[in-house]
Parts: structure tokens; C-alpha cells; sequence
């Protein structure tokens, strides 16, 4: 059957178009494409294999921790939750940001993070037997040695991301929560301040929307955030008295609050200059969009 060319046989579902060079090939099957209604693939995303990575080496090292350690079950399903909480919201990020991998520095944080899903484990396991305390120190050591890693790594090469950059400080966030509530089993609930406060932070900027903007960098901010880490895991060793134990942390948190409280200030002096206009519903954030946030103290 012969047909001008451009023109089409329509039948039932089927779409027949001749082709430019003169022969009929058979379109796709399915109904035709109404205008002006965007077409939703046939084919469903596939969760992307770096955060589908972290779970399945998550879910290994918990069951070395249970082989070397014997991990029960409140670790195992603290882990486990842990995990897959992780590889979720990396996964909607990753779409959210229209990314199918994760950089350089953003699979050592992954790492990180999962050495985190440990000290978590081990640390929840304590409802049932002291924590081994060499081994959550350990990987504990390492995760923050990893904190140094990931940001050099980035900037070398040239993959610094505003997802990076979120993602590492989650870590880091979430680390000294889990150690803050360790150290609180022995010096106290107080010490929980240090964890809870970069949290609290996050709530407080639901009303007031001034605290989103973009803080200005500083090496202090930094350092403090290191500090916290260092502290707390020196603590957690319990290789310092008591007593100094108590008033390094209680430094620590006093520096905390200090870096804070000045962030703060800076925020609430120039909260007219760097007022944050709310994101309308159902529109998504673009990889160029500002981060608020890049760091734990800050």
C-alpha cells in the first residue's frame, strides 16, 4: 500500500506513519498522545544503585556486629530503620536534584553515613548489653576522620554540590546525636542539648523564616562542629575521669551555644537583607537553589 508521504492510517490504537525514505514501519502501541498532557514514561524509575548500595552494605555490617558482638535485636532493628530512612530521602534527593549517581566525596559520606548506622546500632543495642566500647569508638574515630575526607575530595575534584554539602551535614548532625545520647547515659541528660541543637534550630525556622538564609562561611563554624565530634568520642572512651569528662563536654556545649547564638544575631541583624520568600506548593528545588545550611553549628 502506497501513501503520501506525512500522512498517517489510524486504526483502533494502532499508528502506522510512513517513514522519509519510503517504507511503513509500525509506531508504538498504546493510545495516541493528547496535546497539551505530558506523557508519563512506561518505564518506572530504578532506585538508584548508591543509595540502594548503602542499605545492602548497612545490612552486611550489622551482621558482622552481630557476628562479632552479638548485636540483638533492638540494634539490629535500629540499624535496619536507619538504613533504609538513609537510601530513601538520598534517593528522592537525587530525583528531586534530576541526578542518577552521587559525586566523588558524596560516596565517602555514604560510607560514613553507614559507619553512623553502626554507632547507632551498637549504641541502641545498649538497652541490653554495655556497648563494646573499643569498637563504637573505633568507628566512631574513623566516621570522623571520613568528615575531612569528603570535603577535600569534592573541591579536587570539582564536584561540590549543594546535595554534598546537605548530605555531609546530616551525617555529621545525626553522629553527634547518637553520641550525645551515649555520653547522657553516664554525665547526665544535659549533655543531649548538643545533639538536640541543630534540630531545634530546624524547628525554630518554621516560624521564623529568617534563620533559612544563607549564613556567611566561617572557619570557626567549622571547628566547632569538629569539636563536638572529638569530644564526645573521647568522652564515650572513658579513658578521662569523670569529672573532666564532665567539664570537656560541658565546654564543648558552651562553644556550641557561642557559635550559635552569633549565627543567630548575625541572621535576626539582617533578617530585612536576607528575607527567604516561601516556595509555592508543588514546585521543586533546582540544584542551583541556595543552601541554607552546610554545617552542624552553623
Amino acid at each position: 500500500m502506497s501513501l503520501p508521504r506525512g500522512e498517517t492510517i489510524h486504526s483502533s490504537s494502532l499508528i502506522v506513519r510512513r517513514r522519509q525514505v519510503g517504507t511503513v514501519a509500525p509506531a508504538r502501541l498504546g493510545r495516541p498522545r493528547t496535546p497539551g498532557v505530558p506523557v508519563r514514561s512506561p518505564y518506572p524509575h530504578r532506585f538508584p544503585s548508591a543509595p540502594a548500595g548503602g542499605v545492602v552494605a548497612q545490612l552486611i555490617l550489622l551482621a558482622l556486629l552481630t557476628a562479632t558482638t552479638g548485636l540483638g535485636p533492638a540494634g539490629w532493628v535500629a540499624g535496619v530503620v536507619y538504613a533504609v530512612a538513609v537510601g530513601i530521602t538520598l534517593r528522592s534527593a537525587l530525583r528531586r536534584r534530576g541526578r542518577r549517581s552521587l559525586g566523588p566525596a558524596d560516596h565517602v559520606t555514604l560510607t560514613r553515613a553507614t559507619l553512623t548506622g553502626c554507632v547507632t546500632a551498637l549504641v541502641v543495642d545498649t538497652v541490653r548489653a554495655p556497648a563494646p566500647i573499643g569498637l563504637l569508638v573505633t568507628i566512631t574515630a574513623v566516621a570522623l576522620i571520613l568528615d575531612a575526607v569528603d570535603g577535600q575530595v569534592a573541591r579536587r575534584t570539582g564536584t561540590v554540590s549543594s546535595l554534598g554539602a546537605r548530605f555531609d551535614m546530616e551525617v555529621d548532625a545525626f553522629l553527634i546525636l547518637v553520641l550525645s545520647v551515649f555520653v547522657a547515659t553516664s554525665l547526665g541528660a544535659w549533655v543531649l542539648v548538643i545533639g538536640a541543637m541543630r534540630y531545634a534550630f530546624v524547628v525554630a525556622s518554621r516560624p521564623l523564616p529568617w534563620l533559612k538564609a544563607p549564613l556567611p562561611p566561617r572557619m570557626t563554624r567549622k571547628t566547632v562542629a569538629a569539636l563536638q565530634g572529638i569530644i564526645l568520642m573521647v568522652v564515650a572512651a572513658d579513658v578521662l575521669p569523670r569529672p573532666v569528662g564532665a567539664v570537656a563536654t560541658g565546654l564543648a556545649l558552651a562553644v556550641l551555644v557561642w557559635s550559635f547564638g552569633r549565627d543567630i544575631m548575625w541572621l535576626y541583624r539582617h533578617r530585612d537583607a536576607t528575607r527567604v520568600e516561601p516556595r509555592p506548593r508543588g514546585v521543586r528545588l533546582q540544584p542551583t537553589d541556595v543552601l541554607y545550611r552546610v554545617d552542624i553549628s552553623a
